[in-house]
């Protein structure tokens, strides 16, 4: 039997002009992705996505798992494929989910008629098909309002298609449609949930991540590559720029005052990683700061990391509490990498009474003791990239 996957797309169906736009991109992405596992053809109608198979083993569990994952589409449907003729729905229906309705007992069927010209109505459908499933399986009762499981005939341009119903998609925008972001990439939870939140906003995504070297390992550097594969997965390709960041922090630690250790890290961060997004054609960039979660994200402490910045700074996780961050990263799969026993270089001299309220005249005081300038042009000139995805 012929399978397809429909593939529902989200807001971008109440674009204007430019929906075209949204669309071209969503189905470039869905091309781009689809290519590494298999051959199938895609193409659009009435605020569909079709996921056609054009081989006969087409691995179609993977290719769901690979849409559901594609910001844009708030739902996958693997659906049989059928003629435009109520008894092979009928009979269709009956055969490609056996499995489901075997293992329930009550039932009902949903029609969408979005071609008018189909001789019997959406209820008519739902009918014909509803009364031969109990026919075929005498130990489904019909039941309205609660049933166990809903069996839907899409009745479109070309075919008509039955299955049972969707599973959640990424939804959002797609990827690349609101420009490009470049994420400061820890290894901790918060990072890779903002980057993943503002991906679903449309942004496509690079990545900096800071690398002190001996005093991180290289299993720490490496948590943080296996934390972008994990994004690139929902994100699509993505480039991370590994600075060294050893010499910086030595610097502050032998010339500074120890509780501005942190606050004038985080002001090296956010110069560094503004070139490396000018670099990169990116238009902001994107943290995991949350409002006082740590020393380093009071309202003060983020005026004087923000002062060196040009570029705007998306902080999508910042009104989130710590709970709510996590039930994300365990949704999107970073969770379990996140928490490895591997410290980043925000964990290195880590001042035991950090400035929780800084002002900008002593943060320039301490930072005018180092020679910014030239440990900024050094660390670029030691970058390493790294592309996952």
């Amino acid at each position: 039997m012929k399978e397809i996957l429909l593939c529902k797309c989200g807001e971008l169906v109440l674009k204007g002009l430019n929906r075209r736009k949204f669309e071209d991109r969503l189905q470039k992405t869905l091309n781009w992705r689809l290519k590494k596992v298999g051959n199938f053809k895609v193409h659009g109608c009435q605020s569909t996505f079709y996921v056609e198979p054009l081989d006969e083993n087409a691995p179609m569990d993977e290719a769901m798992e690979i849409c559901r994952r594609v910001f844009g589409l708030v739902g996958v449907c693997r659906a049989a494929v059928c003629e435009k003729d109520i008894r092979d729905i009928k009979e269709k229906a009956a055969l490609y989910l056996k499995d489901l309705l075997g293992g329930v007992r009550t039932y009902k069927v949903e029609t969408k008629r979005s071609d008018k010209r189909f001789a019997l109505t959406s209820p008519q459908i739902s009918r014909e098909v509803g009364g031969y499933l109990s026919d075929v399986y005498p130990h489904l009762k019909p039941h309205m309002d609660d049933p166990q499981v809903t069996v839907r005939v899409e009745v479109r341009e070309n075919y008509a298609f039955v299955h049972g119903g969707p599973v959640p998609g990424a939804g959002g925008l797609p990827t690349g449609t609101s420009g490009r972001g470049m994420l400061l990439l820890s290894g901790g939870i918060d990072s890779p949930v903002a980057g993943w939140m503002m991906a679903k906003r449309g942004l496509e995504l690079g990545g900096v991540h800071f690398f002190s070297y001996p005093y991180t390992s290289q299993e720490a550097k490496q948590k943080v590559l296996d934390l972008a594969d994990v994004l690139a997965k929902w994100c699509g390709k993505l480039t991370v720029t590994v600075v060294p960041f050893t010499h910086i922090q030595t610097e502050i630690r032998d010339k500074c005052k120890e509780d501005y250790f942190t606050l004038i890290m985080r002001r090296f961060m956010m110069r560094i990683a503004e070139q490396v997004a000018i670099r990169q054609d990116c238009q902001c960039l994107i943290t995991g700061e949350s409002l006082a979660q740590v020393a380093s994200q009071t309202v003060q402490a983020i005026n004087t990391t923000n002062a060196v910045c040009d570029m705007p700074v998306l902080r999508p996780v910042i009104g989130m509490d710590k709970e709510e961050i996590i039930t994300i990263a365990r949704r999107i799969g970073t969770m379990d990498i996140s928490i490895l026993p591997y410290e980043d270089c925000c964990t290195v001299f880590t001042p035991k009474h950090p400035q929780t309220k800084p002002t900008m005249e002593k943060v320039l005081e301490e930072e005018r003791k180092l020679d910014v300038e030239a440990l900024i042009a050094e660390a670029l000139e030691g970058v390493e990239k790294v592309t996952l995805g």
